[in-house]
């Protein structure tokens, strides 16, 4: 199910919000049966207008910008200017192909530095994001910079960078190491982790409780590697000790977060809330 849902309808880059009850865009499950193709499925998806309210938050924004053609080809500002560090280069739109970003998976990925930070997703003054493309394998970092214009949201340009020259590098790079590696993980673990999570004797309740190091093989999960993406809301400070991992579902309700804290030089996991 692809569900796209605005709860409030924001107003320009200011605090001023209303409450909107059905403004939303939904494909229900039963276009996805086997017997509707992709293409019919696209083209249902571009059929349906954004609402205008998406307009106003960058989440919404993004999610109908990454799944309608239509909108996405109306909302880059061409020719594009992409900068590969080595030199500009301009596409037009003949040229321009869809990019579905995260939504071909169940989640996306989301780094913070701190709480207050995750609030800027609903935050009506932002009107500058970026969106991240990290290919950990690679040592590369994509940037699509999207600016607020006129009321719209519009992909401005492309950057390309590498992970060491990123903000958040010294992360990036043990975070690479700690997705992948079980022993690497157990020795980066706090004294003792903060776990909050589902009851399992109670199906509308949560436990909390510590993980140790001996423990941890129980309650690692799957971590996304290789390549991951990142949500940047205006302008996020720099050099930060702490760091939130977000994995958010698209459709499923699903969140999980991980804080990460550097201490001595070392980042160590001090937290997990599922």
């Amino acid at each position: 199910m692809f569900a796209l849902a605005s709860a409030m309808l924001w107003t320009g880059c200011s605090q001023k919000k209303t409450d909107v009850a059905n403004d939303s865009i939904v494909v229900d499950d039963t276009v996805m049966e086997d017997s509707v193709p992709v293409d019919t499925l696209e083209e249902l998806i571009e059929e349906t207008p954004m609402p205008k309210a998406a307009d106003e938050l960058f989440d919404d924004f993004m999610f109908n910008f990454a799944a309608n053609k239509k909108l996405q080809t109306s909302r880059v500002k061409f020719p594009l200017t992409e900068d590969g560090g080595e030199g500009k280069t301009y596409k037009n739109k003949s040229s321009w192909k869809m990019d579905h970003f995260f939504m071909d998976q169940d989640y996306y990925t989301i780094i913070f530095d701190n709480r207050r930070q995750m609030q800027m997703g609903k935050d009506t003054s932002v009107c500058h994001a970026v969106i991240e493309k990290i290919m950990l394998d690679k040592d590369n970092i994509k940037q699509y910079v999207f600016d607020r214009v006129n009321g719209r949201w519009m992909l401005t340009n492309i950057k390309h960078s590498k992970i060491s020259d990123s903000d958040n590098a010294s992360f990036l790079q043990f975070y690479n190491h700690f997705a992948t590696d079980s022993s690497f993980q157990a020795s980066h673990l706090a004294n003792e982790v903060e776990f909050t999570g589902p009851d399992p004797d109670d199906d509308f309740s949560t436990m909390t409780g510590y993980i140790s190091a001996d423990t941890w093989p129980a309650f690692a999960p799957e971590l996304p590697a290789g390549m991951i993406y990142n949500i940047i809301y205006g302008d996020p400070q720099k050099g930060s000790n702490q760091k939130i991992f977000v994995m958010r579902g698209i459709a499923n309700g699903m969140e999980m977060e991980f804080t990460f804290k550097k201490e001595g030089g070392l980042w160590k996991l001090s937290k997990m809330v599922q």
